[in-house]
């Protein structure tokens, strides 16, 4: 049985971004997989990094965060909300994402979610990034809705690039520097503009990319096998 971690971050309960989310829940549990779901909004998610994120410090005088997250993951002193996501991302085989396009990034509940259950220590950590990253083996998709039309994205778009732009910081310096196989996006163009008929078709392309997620086309992140010790290109590397 596979077991899929849904997180979720819309302020609307009854928007498209919330159905998409649900849908794939549908979807992926009535094939039989295991799915966690994490509405960010519903569970009033605390975005915001604090030193009361951990029960004990290792130290109290200066807060570095990831050395703080490292030493409550060892010692089992993380706070409790940060403890069930956790939990879900180490059991899961897949992480899906769901959420609006907000100012060329993530919502903040988005952000903040990563920055308090990205553990340093269990995801990542030293020399443990990309493929010998936490979470390697593992594969992470995200479902996109925004306001924009397709054709205003890409090289020549008036907004540029958006995968290789504005969400390589998500794609690469988040899922795929953890270890994640990463999918290539989903994205649910012109939302709130969209007729019914056109939202429909939307769903049904969003259905059917749930429900091929296993087949779906995995991005290129760096092999760390192109690099020396600390991260300088082998030559070879330079000729690929």
């Amino acid at each position: 049985m596979r077991r899929v971690h849904i997180v979720h971050a819309h302020p609307e309960p009854h928007s498209f971004c919330t159905a998409m989310a649900h849908d794939a829940r549908s979807r992926l549990t009535s094939r039989g997989d295991n799915v966690s779901f994490s509405d960010l909004y519903a569970l009033d998610f605390d975005p915001v990094v604090r030193a009361s994120d951990f029960t004990e410090r290792a130290r109290q005088d200066y807060l570095v965060y990831a050395l703080e997250q490292r030493h409550a993951l060892e010692h089992d002193t993380v706070a409790p909300d940060i403890r069930r996501e956790v939990d879900a991302l180490m059991a899961s085989d897949v992480l899906l994402l769901v959420f609006p396009l907000y100012w060329f990034s993530v919502p903040a509940l988005i952000k903040g979610w990563i920055d308090r259950c990205f553990l340093s220590g269990a995801m990542y950590g030293g020399k443990r990034i990309y493929g010998r990253g936490g979470m390697a083996g593992k594969r992470a998709a995200i479902g996109v809705t925004l306001g924009g039309r397709e054709h205003m994205f890409g090289a020549q778009g008036i907004h540029g690039e958006l995968v290789h732009g504005m969400l390589r910081h998500l794609l690469q310096g988040t899922l795929g520097y953890v270890g994640y196989e990463v999918l290539e996006p989903f994205f649910a163009w012109h939302v709130p503009y969209c007729s019914p008929a056109e939202r429909a078709a939307t769903l049904a392309r969003w259905g059917d990319f749930v429900d091929g997620i296993d087949g779906q086309p995995v991005m290129t992140m760096p092999r760390l096998e192109d690099y020396d010790d600390v991260f300088r290109p082998l030559p070879q590397a330079a000729l690929r």
